[in-house]
C-alpha cells in the first residue's frame, strides 16, 4: 500500500546535511530499503516565503502571499512511499529526520487509482 508522508516542521535558515556530505534524508532512505519500504518518491519544498494561499469567498477568489497557518510549523516537503502496511508506515515516519528534529509527519494512505 502507498502512504503520503506529510512533512512538516518549522523551517530552517540552511539544511547542512549530513556529516558525510549527503542529505539528511539519505541514511533514513536506506534504513527504509532494509526493512523493504519503497520511497516512491519525495521532495522538499522552497522556502515559505514563495507560498500562496488560495481560498474561495463566495465567487471572489482570495489570493495572499505566504502560508497563511495558525502555527509555527509549516508544510516542508513530502514522501512517498510504498510498504505492507499503517504500522510499518509509522514506523517509517517516526523515524524521519524532521520527526528526529521536533517536527511532525502526517501519515495519510493514498487512494488506490481506478
Amino acid at each position: 500500500m502507498r502512504y503520503m508522508l506529510l512533512v512538516c516542521g518549522q523551517e530552517e535558515a540552511e539544511d547542512d546535511g549530513h556529516d558525510e556530505g549527503e542529505p539528511c534524508w539519505a541514511p533514513w532512505a536506506r534504513e527504509l530499503q532494509a526493512r523493504g519500504v519503497l520511497l516512491v518518491e519525495g521532495s522538499q519544498l522552497q522556502s515559505v516565503s514563495t507560498a500562496t494561499t488560495v481560498r474561495n469567498a463566495g465567487d471572489e477568489v482570495l489570493v495572499s502571499d505566504g502560508p497563511f497557518a495558525e502555527t509555527k510549523e509549516q508544510i516542508l516537503g513530502y514522501d512517498v512511499i510504498e510498504c505492507a502496511d499503517l504500522d510499518e508506515a509509522i514506523y517509517a515516519a517516526s523515524r524521519h529526520p524532521a520527526t528526529l528534529k521536533g517536527g511532525v509527519v502526517e501519515v495519510r494512505p493514498i487512494l488506490a487509482s481506478v
